[in-house]
């Protein structure tokens, strides 16, 4: 099974990363760009086949070291 984490920044919070690449892109000639957020994608290989399970765990996987829940939301996609 394969856990897929999407972790990105809580609407408000200042994301100076994306700020630089959204100012990139301008000077690239894309023109247009209102607003670039950036953020992370972990992919988790684990074993065993009950999807409910494993989405329990790697919540909390994200909750205790993946993602700083104060500034960070995540979401949990399970596939097989």
């Amino acid at each position: 099974m394969k856990a897929k984490v999407h972790i990105t920044l809580k609407s408000g919070v200042l994301d100076p990363q994306g700020k630089a690449i959204q100012h990139a892109l301008d000077g690239l000639g894309f023109k247009g760009v209102e607003d670039v957020r950036q953020g992370k994608v972990i992919e988790i290989k684990l074993k065993g086949k009950d999807k409910k399970k494993a989405k329990a765990d790697v919540e909390k996987m994200c909750k205790t070291l993946l993602a700083n829940t104060i500034v960070e939301n995540f979401t949990v996609d399970i596939a097989e």
